[in-house]
This record gives structure tokens, sequence and C-alpha cells, in this order.
């Protein structure tokens, strides 16, 4: 056995043990992310054909709190300025209003096996989840409920 086979042996053992070990491994699957590839102003809905796919350059990994996937883009509804070729912070998106201000609602009030239902007009927009403000039509009563998946608005407890 020569001494550059013995060589050659030793730098491949070492070179497998470091790619077992994940010492000398590259990156296999770099991560992409979405970046809007035009100006998208606010209060604009957000489509896949305003949004471009990276890939971002290995060792670089992308900031918290960014929305850079497609079900977090599309369908949602610009609350500022994004600007083509930049991150898209997830603040700066919203649902899209599923209730508008001045519309009318269902509002319920539940609990246990208590049902109260009355209708409202809303003082202002929300998607579900939000909290919002509404008005009843026959008392006149400000009331503070949360917007529901189906469109109408929970309140009390």
């Amino acid at each position: 056995m020569t001494v550059a086979s013995l060589i050659t042996g030793i730098r491949s053992a070492v070179l497998a043990i470091a790619t077992v070990a994940g010492i000398c491994a590259p990156a296999l699957a770099q991560e992409v992310v979405l970046i809007p590839n035009r100006v998208i102003y606010p209060g604009e809905t957000i489509t896949s054909g305003a949004l471009r796919q990276v890939t971002l350059v290995p060792g670089k990994v992308k900031p918290d709190a960014v929305a850079t996937t497609l079900p977090e883009l599309n369908g949602k509804v610009a609350r500022r300025t994004l600007l083509p070729g930049r991150y898209i912070p997830a603040a700066a998106v919203r649902s899209a209003w599923l209730i508008e201000q001045g519309a009318s609602v269902q509002v319920y009030f539940i609990t246990g096996g208590l049902t109260i239902s009355a209708t409202a007009v809303t003082l202002q927009p929300g998607s579900p989840g939000d909290v919002v403000r509404v008005r009843n039509v026959d008392s006149g009563k400000v009331l503070t409920g949360t917007v529901m998946d189906d469109g109408s608005v929970r309140v009390g407890t």
C-alpha cells in the first residue's frame, strides 16, 4: 500500500464522517419565498400574479414575522405599500373584510342553552375573528362582538 493511497483512503473516510455529521454537507434544499414583483398599494387585494418566487442564497435565512408563502398572502389585503423585491411583513397584510361598515348582520348572544338573536348594523368593517362594534336596530344600543366565519357577530361571554 502506497502513501498516496493511504492518504486518499483517510481523506475519503474523514469526508464521509463529516458528511454524515453534517459538518461539510451543503444545504440541499434552499428556502423559497414570495416577494412582490410590482408595487402593491394599501387596500389592494394581493393575488398570485403580483408575487414572484425567489430562492434565498445559501446561508441566508428569512427574517421572523414576514409572510412568504402563498396561503399567507393570496387573497389578503395590503395595509401599507408593499415594494417590489422586499419581504412582506406579516403585519402589513390583513384578511379581506367579511362584513362592511353599515351592513345589516345577525347578532347572537349564546350562553348555556339560551340563545338570543337580534339584527344590528355594523359600525366598522371586520374579518373573521375581529372584534367590532354594532348598533342594535331595535334598541339603538351599541354592542361589541366577534365576527364569526358565517358573517354573524357573537356578543357576550
